[in-house]
């Protein structure tokens, strides 16, 4: 990345771009800066030292990828943010189509290539049951990177835009890319088009119509992914029949 950015001919996302080379995290500097900041700043940085992904999980971020936040305001009724993470998740998947490569989403906050996560997502904020004083929409996209850069537990199951393209490509093109995806979704999304939003999630799922195992607060379970609701809830049809929504857990698919 460069000092900064251009190119960028949105109308919301990224009027203001700051850019770091290194940072303890863009999502925690994006929660640091919110209430002073407009909608639509950017936070991005070379590398992070303290990234990290759902639960607090470590999120490796070495030179090479994208790591960004994006601070949102939406005037909306605080029980549609859980849609947020699926308008993160079709910019991402779009912007990797206009690349020639071809990425599905899994529930709830990952975006695959050839079955291997290429990209995490990360949504957090600050609201109430009535009112949304802001939100962090975070994004790793591993571009430029090796498999040695990542630690040895994740390499098997990681990717990279360069290790599927075969090449290194721009990162400040992916960047700007993704942003333009991100605006046309984050548009729909404040104009309360939720259901075209779900239905392209559906289409770019890797889980709908797989065996799953589903790692809940409730417990573990397996079953097939059926749909998801109004509301991003995972529906799982269990063995004997029984229908479950998972709101929120880690799923794993099941090729065997």
């Amino acid at each position: 990345m460069g000092d900064t950015m251009f190119g960028l001919d949105t109308e919301i996302l990224g009027k203001k771009v700051i850019y770091f080379q290194k940072i303890d995290s863009t999502n925690e500097y994006a929660k640091r800066i919110a209430f002073q900041e407009d909608e639509g700043t950017i936070i991005v940085t070379d590398t992070q030292v303290r990234g990290y992904g759902r639960k607090f999980r470590a999120w490796a971020s070495p030179k090479g990828g994208l790591w960004m936040s994006v601070i949102l305001k939406p005037k909306i009724e605080p029980k549609r943010l859980p849609k947020i993470v699926f308008v993160g998740a079709l910019a991402v998947v779009e912007a990797l189509r206009d690349l020639g490569v071809e990425a599905k989403i899994k529930w709830p906050n990952d975006v695959l290539v050839n079955e291997k996560k290429i990209c995490g997502i990360l949504v957090e904020g600050k609201y109430s049951e009535s009112e949304i004083d802001y939100v962090v929409l975070g994004i790793g996209l591993n571009v430029n990177i090796e498999k040695n850069e990542l630690p040895e537990n994740i390499r098997s199951d990681s990717t990279s835009l360069s290790e599927v393209l075969g090449v290194k490509i721009s990162i400040e093109e992916v960047f700007k890319g993704l942003v333009r995806h991100l605006e046309h979704w984050y548009t729909l999304f404040l104009e309360g088009r939720y259901s075209e939003i779900l239905d392209k999630w559906r289409e770019y799922s890797a889980v709908l119509g797989k065996k799953v195992r589903i790692l809940s607060e409730e417990g573990e379970f397996e079953g097939t992914a059926l749909d998801i609701d109004e509301f991003g809830a995972l529906i799982v049809e269990m063995a004997n029949g029984k229908r479950e929504k998972v709101i929120y857990g880690d799923v794993s698919l099941r090729y065997a």
